[in-house]
């Protein structure tokens, strides 16, 4: 998939891989963060079930170099560079809220049949302050490729089109495939 960011400059493409253990999402995101250039290239492996098990983050922000190794473990437990994280032993996605790939497998997970609605909380990147916390989200599936997506502790809300594959089309205001 290749998106072209809607809110600032910047492009992200990415792509989706299968094996025995479950899921893999490999991309780039260039962009503009505060103002400065920036490329993060990103990897999240997910179970057969669409559970978060591992993220590894690297690129730059401006002048400084970005770099997350970010698990989630069988219990729950969510560590960033090897420091547990409290508070998100109840989310069982990673958002990184820098592209919207990582839409993928929560939509996948939660399997959601037209008329359906699910509240699906995430643990959320900030990549400027490389804090990991807790995004309140929640999807309703309004046809087979609409869905109503509210994220309220960030202000967002609207209706995500999505592609065939399950990937976010259109994210209004912020992303769309380009």
């Amino acid at each position: 998939m290749l998106w072209r960011r809607l809110d600032a400059p910047g492009h992200d493409a990415c792509r989706l891989e299968e094996d025995e253990a479950g899921w893999r999402l490999d991309g780039t995101a260039v962009f503009r963060e505060s103002g400065a250039p920036t490329l993060l290239s990103y990897s999240l492996t997910c179970d057969r079930e669409w559970c978060t098990r591992h993220a590894r983050i690297h690129g730059w922000l401006g002048a400084r170099p970005i770099e997350f190794a970010i698990e989630r473990s069988v219990s729950g437990a969510w560590t960033v560079n090897g420091i547990v994280v409290p508070g998100l032993e109840g989310c069982v996605d990673l958002d990184l809220g820098f592209t919207p790939a990582t839409n993928l497998p929560q939509l996948r997970r939660l399997g959601l049949a037209p008329g359906q609605s699910a509240d699906a909380p995430v643990a959320w990147l900030d990549v400027s302050s490389g804090s990991l916390s807790v995004l309140p989200q929640r999807y309703q599936r309004r046809s087979e490729m609409l869905y109503w997506y509210e994220a309220p502790t960030v202000g967002y809300a609207d209706l995500l089109e999505v592609a065939p594959t399950g990937f976010i089309h259109s994210y209004p205001g912020l992303w769309e495939v380009g």
